[in-house]
């Protein structure tokens, strides 16, 4: 016998790859999700200047109150974006991608005040835009 004979055919391969693909898509969603809903709530707490942050840190940019400002857009746009995968689609795809990759910009410039949370959540931005890039070119519908 042929090694032919025993081989996967084609069409059942793409449906596994599809399959495993969806969940990566639903993780991309829900930790966007997660991660704009951390924002929105972390850049409410550093507009109020909220004693749950450190008193000394350091911020790239001017102060906790501009850095609370900026997280809070990120953390609106990333639930925008969260529901963008969800509805499925080129758009929710892209826009889910740039959103993570600005969250993890955002992530590695508060290094100096929060070391450990930023490398957690940069790792996680890397995943979410990994499974929307690898697995994000089908068009479905997650929920």
């Amino acid at each position: 016998m042929s090694d032919q004979e025993f081989a996967t055919p084609p069409r059942a391969q793409t449906t596994m790859d599809e399959a495993q693909g969806g969940g990566w898509i639903l993780f991309a969603a829900i930790m966007i999700t997660i991660a704009g809903a951390l924002n929105v709530i972390w850049g409410i707490a550093a507009i109020s200047n909220s004693k749950f942050f450190t008193q000394n840190a350091t911020y790239v940019l001017s102060s906790l109150n501009t850095w609370g400002w900026i997280v809070l857009i990120i953390g609106v746009l990333e639930l925008f974006a969260a529901y963008s995968i969800v509805a499925g689609g080129q758009w929710g795809r892209w826009f889910g991608i740039v959103m993570a990759g600005l969250n993890a910009i955002a992530a590695l410039m508060s290094i100096p005040a929060y070391p450990f949370w930023a490398l957690c959540l940069f790792g996680v931005d890397i995943l979410i835009i990994y499974g929307l890039a690898a697995y994000g070119g089908q068009h479905r519908e997650i929920l």
